[in-house]
């Protein structure tokens, strides 16, 4: 069966985009939360500044962030497949063996070898396929993990203003706060030497501190707790075997960034593979394609994911106010805080079709 787990769940405009390009862009939203500003506020209440993403109209025909599970947009992906006559889909395989003969590239899976033109690896941080081939990728951990508190208390109308993304800087406690269809997401980072797996006391107290409403209580449903790290697969191709998404790369997640990374990732290499297979294009587009999917995760991915946590990652409270600083002078100009929320969408470097094609 198709993955059920609650992961990556922020869609930028860019990435709807894409997704419209590909004629799931309305079903996915159907069935997700827009996201019309981001806010920053204090564990009290006090608004510190906030941002509308009705100010990239004009440059993106989805002016607005969406939450929507993961598995909704695979599910959406399976259904058009599935309309392929020659696509095949096999969830559960397991690959133990890949050889690149340097025509064709051999896969063994528990029904035997298979062969095909190209293989690509999109098979998660711990990719099976990357390590069958010994490749080397070093993760550097980040000196924080992060505790993901799904609750159904109606957080909206305890903390009035709430904004259905909103992100709580103070220096007794930060955290994000995230509005899904049916819930509500508390993202907070554990301090460094926290205990890595908190116990429901503890992950009560944190949804407490992060949600401080004097005589309610958030409740909880479900939690868990995740590393947080930072790696960049050395090329995105090797020989007939390509890598994207978290295959490819993990980043400290802030944002959402690494997901829609990997999405864009995935469009523009189909298109590209497309273009090969067809001998349209070199096989050399492909190294193309390779250079820039990573020169976008260390050029622009990686480092906008650190800043938007700059003081969080590591409890620095100096730098989280100098970052406050900075947020509340970027909000208080529109063309600054519109400059702000393309480059926080990657809206900057990924293609886009045009405003035309916007939702009605």
């Amino acid at each position: 069966m198709l993955t059920s787990d609650s992961r990556a769940a922020t869609f930028h405009p860019a990435t709807l985009d894409l997704l419209a390009e590909l004629g799931i862009a309305d079903a996915l939203i159907a069935d997700g939360t827009l996201v019309d500003r981001l806010q920053w506020r204090t564990r009290r209440g006090r608004v510190l500044a906030e941002m509308h993403m009705n100010l990239l109209a004009g440059r993106t025909a989805h002016p607005y962030r969406l939450h929507a599970e993961q598995n909704a947009l695979i599910a959406l992906l399976a259904a058009e497949l599935a309309c392929c006559p020659r696509a095949q889909l096999r969830v559960a395989t397991a690959v133990d063996a890949v050889t690149d003969t340097g025509s064709r590239v051999k896969v063994r899976t528990g029904a035997g070898w298979e062969v095909a033109d190209y293989v690509v690896a999109a098979d998660g941080a711990h990719s099976t396929v990357r390590s069958v081939l010994g490749l080397p990728f070093a993760a550097t951990p980040y000196p924080t993990r992060a505790v993901r508190i799904f609750t159904d208390s109606p957080l909206a109308d305890l903390l009035p203003g709430l904004a259905p993304l909103t992100y709580v800087r103070d220096p007794a406690g930060s955290c994000s706060l995230l509005q899904m269809p049916d819930h509500w997401r508390i993202i907070v980072r554990l301090p460094p030497g926290a205990d890595a797996n908190p116990h429901s006391d503890e992950v009560a107290a944190l949804a407490r501190r992060a949600v401080p409403v004097r005589g309610q209580q958030v409740a909880i449903t479900a939690a868990d707790t995740y590393r947080l790290a930072r790696g960049v697969l050395e090329s995105f191709r090797y020989g007939r075997v390509l890598f994207i998404g978290d295959a490819a790369h993990v980043t400290s997640t802030a944002g959402g960034l690494n997901m829609n990374a990997g999405i864009a990732e995935a469009v523009a290499l189909g298109g590209v593979l497309a273009a090969v297979l067809g001998d349209a294009a070199p096989v050399a587009a492909l190294d193309g394609w390779a250079d820039r999917s990573r020169r976008i995760l260390l050029e622009a991915v990686i480092p906008r994911s650190e800043a938007r946590v700059d003081g969080v990652q590591d409890g620095d409270q100096v730098r989280l106010r100098a970052a406050v600083a900075r947020l509340r002078a970027t909000a208080a100009d529109p063309a600054t805080a519109r400059a702000f929320l393309a480059k926080a969408s990657l809206l900057d470097i990924l293609s886009q079709p045009t405003p035309s094609r916007s939702r009605s």
